[in-house]
């Protein structure tokens, strides 16, 4: 099997064409470099350059006319800057993705794998969630994963499409074998940030502490990206499965977590163990575009795809923290 994967050069996208090689799939990896990284797809078959660009994904599937399925991971991702550039965000996160739909169906590739987000969730009373709960996204960047949900629903409605929606919830962690994993030296989310925090010997601010939760933080499903990446490969092996090509079904989404609800003061508590080093802790002001969270239910995913995580939080942050200390010499920096 061979699979086009957008956005193939950043975290989800890079890990995934890793589980992919692993697995026996090859990747085909088209990414404009803007956030991901030419390291990550040395040695692998890489076309650089937009996913909006007709006469590059018309060359790559005549140079691979073999492409199976599209793993569409490419996306801009941090909440915050969201807020301050909604227009970017749509820009990127819609209107691009609208021209890479229009040029996959052109080439006739009719299964189609979708990066979406937990953060389109509005939070049940207890904070759990399935893929038939209430929507409510909250973010300009969680916006733009719910229109391109509903525009893909359409598409598959109109043209020759079969799309599964992923529900990513918290990522964390690296690729096991370290070959991949968090692009930035300094991320904006919560283990990057801790991470940031305890390398600086700096203070470390929990954002938003007065949420209805069991002690006040946020509460997050933290998923290791290899089990993340693992459920990728299971979808495009199962694609025919969950959706097979002459039913009446054209789109199902599934979430991808681990069950398990975590709140920002426990995952603290996690890291401080692993780390095993100081850190100081204090509370702070929520941040524009903060929710309290969610965290799934895990049945139709296992169910579908005879899938179930492998990896603890602990893990998690034991990898990120093993490919904090490796990313330098790994990228150069």
């Amino acid at each position: 099997m061979k699979v086009l994967i957008a956005g193939g050069a950043g975290f989800i996208g890079s890990t995934v064409a890793s589980a992919c090689i692993d697995s026996g799939i090859t990747p085909v990896i088209v990414d404009n470099l803007v956030t991901g990284r030419a390291e990550y797809v040395r040695d692998r078959l890489f076309y650089e350059g937009d996913i909006a660009d007709g006469a590059l994904i018309d060359r790559i599937f005549a140079d691979h006319p073999d492409i199976s399925a599209v793993v569409h991971a490419a996306a801009l991702i941090v909440v915050p800057e969201s807020v301050a550039e909604p227009v970017r965000y749509y820009r990127e996160n819609v209107a691009k993705s609208l021209e890479l739909i229009s040029h996959v169906t052109r080439n006739g590739c009719d299964r189609y794998l979708f990066s979406s987000s937990a953060s389109i969730y509005a939070p049940g009373a207890d904070f759990t969630v399935d893929e038939t709960s209430a929507l409510r996204p909250e973010s300009p960047y969680a916006r733009t994963k719910a229109v391109m949900e509903w525009v893909l629903e359409d598409c598959t409605n109109a043209y020759d499409l079969r799309v599964i929606s992923l529900r990513y919830f918290n990522p964390i962690g690296a690729d096991p074998k370290m070959r991949t994993g968090l692009q930035h030296a300094q991320p904006t989310h919560l283990l990057g940030r801790l991470i940031t925090a305890l390398e600086a010997g700096e203070e470390f601010r929990i954002t938003g502490t007065d949420w209805p939760t069991r002690d006040g933080s946020g509460i997050r499903d933290f998923i290791h990206v290899w089990d993340l990446a693992r459920a990728h490969v299971e979808a495009l092996r199962r694609f025919d499965e969950v959706l097979p090509a002459e039913g009446s079904k054209r789109y199902d989404v599934l979430n991808l977590g681990t069950g398990t609800g975590t709140t920002v003061r426990e995952f603290v508590a996690a890291f401080r163990r692993v780390a095993d080093r100081p850190l100081r802790v204090s509370d702070a002001p929520s941040r524009p575009g903060d929710v309290v969270g969610s965290y799934t239910r895990t049945d139709k995913a296992a169910a579908a795809l005879g899938w179930t995580p492998d990896y603890s939080v602990e893990d998690g942050i034991r990898h990120s923290l093993e490919w904090a200390a490796l990313r330098p010499s790994i990228l150069g920096e």
